[in-house]
């Protein structure tokens, strides 16, 4: 065996014992380090008073873009009596949100007995009169929208007084010492990399793991030199991903851990996905039988959308989906990858042709993406072809 394949050995031998398994379902705080991880104390609650002027406190923002905002508010509402309904209304209705359609009715006259009927330990009288009936009359049904007026009412509940009550209480400080945590620097002390998992024009990228927590990453480097020939470009888009990646919290979207730079780099951190990509799925898991059949293909497409929906809801347009920024996870769920520069083979007429475009040109490349899914081939043009934008 030569070097460099000795090289390759150790490192996925590294890289593998990390993990702790070949799934990579070990317990990441065995490999923490105590160094680092005594670092992650949150600190005493008087050096944390001072964000309250500088963040955004509003409730659309602490209590629903912010997952840990969303954990403490639903833990203060659970510690007082007279909001438990409502809070375990909002729990109950997310979990009817994301139930399968067979388990949907039973779980809709659970929520109805437990919540709308006047004699219920859990009644919440401030739903209107006319909501509840309107949940009596199609909870058989059990459609995506049967609670979605019930829910409207719980969010203009709670963002009044129990929120105002949030403002000024423990919890509330809890949340600033998390922020005041989040804005604590890291940089490549931090992180111990492993094997190089890909590469690209500008970099590559490498699975790491956090000392202080033994969790595992892919970071994606960038190289600052090559970066730096492009005129600027290239650097916009990064500054750009590492801006949107901090806006979105989505189960279908690849989330960013940390961001930091080292003297050749910039490192974004993020979740490391461990299935590869779908490209690799279509043509290379089956060489004789390419492509998905038809249920695959809508199981992979509806958690694509639920992806693109959050981020539109951000008020971003992708333009990049394509099979090779899809990536699973162990248990085969879909994650969107890579805001960057959108692929002209999958890109709609209007950004091919310079135009002024909207959100539905992410679902023109949806159904480029869903076609190839299916046939193994693009739609618009064999492989290996050139097409030329214009400016």
């Amino acid at each position: 065996m030569d070097i460099g394949g000795l090289t390759t050995v150790v490192a996925n031998s590294a890289y593998i014992s990390a993990r702790g398994s070949f799934d990579g379902t070990a317990n990441p705080a065995a490999n923490r380090d105590k160094r680092y991880h005594t670092r992650l104390k949150l600190p005493h609650i008087t050096v944390c008073e001072g964000l309250r002027e500088t963040l955004d406190l509003g409730f659309q923002t602490v209590c629903v873009d912010q997952p840990i905002g969303k954990k403490l508010f639903q833990e203060f509402l659970d510690s007082a009596p007279e909001y438990k309904g409502p809070c375990r209304l909002w729990k109950d209705i997310e979990e009817y949100n994301l139930a399968e359609d067979d388990e949907r009715a039973q779980k809709a006259s659970k929520i109805l007995s437990r919540y709308m009927e006047p004699d219920a330990k859990y009644f919440c009288p401030f739903l209107p009169e006319n909501g509840i009936t309107k949940v009596k009359e199609k909870h058989k049904e059990a459609g995506d929208d049967l609670f979605n007026e019930t829910m409207d009412s719980v969010m203009d509940f709670l963002k009044e007084v129990p929120y105002t009550f949030f403002l000024e209480s423990m919890f509330l400080k809890r949340f600033l010492q998390w922020k005041w945590l989040e804005t604590q620097p890291v940089d490549e002390d931090w992180f111990l990399d492993f094997r190089v998992l890909g590469k690209g024009g500008f970099g590559e990228v490498s699975a790491c793991q956090m000392k202080a927590t033994g969790k595992l990453y892919a970071c994606k480097k960038l190289n600052k030199k090559r970066l730096k020939k492009r005129k600027g470009y290239e650097v916009q888009i990064t500054l750009n991903t590492h801006r949107v990646l901090a806006r979105v919290h989505s189960r279908f979207i690849v989330s960013l851990a940390y961001a930091f730079q080292s003297k050749t780099e910039l490192c974004l951190v993020m979740t490391i996905m461990n299935g590869g990509d779908l490209r690799y799925h279509i043509y290379n898991v089956d060489e004789n039988n390419p492509g998905f059949d038809e249920p695959r293909a809508c199981y992979y497409t509806a958690q694509i959308i639920q992806g693109l929906e959050h981020l539109h809801q951000k008020r971003i347009v992708y333009r990049d989906l394509k099979p090779e920024n899809v990536l699973l996870d162990n248990q085969e769920f879909c994650f969107i990858f890579s805001l960057c520069v959108p692929s002209s083979g999958f890109m709609a007429p209007e950004l091919l042709k310079g135009e002024e475009y909207d959100y539905s040109v992410d679902y023109f490349t949806l159904g480029v993406t869903l076609y190839e899914f299916i046939a193994a081939k693009g739609p618009f043009r064999t492989r290996g072809e050139k097409v030329r934008l214009r400016r």
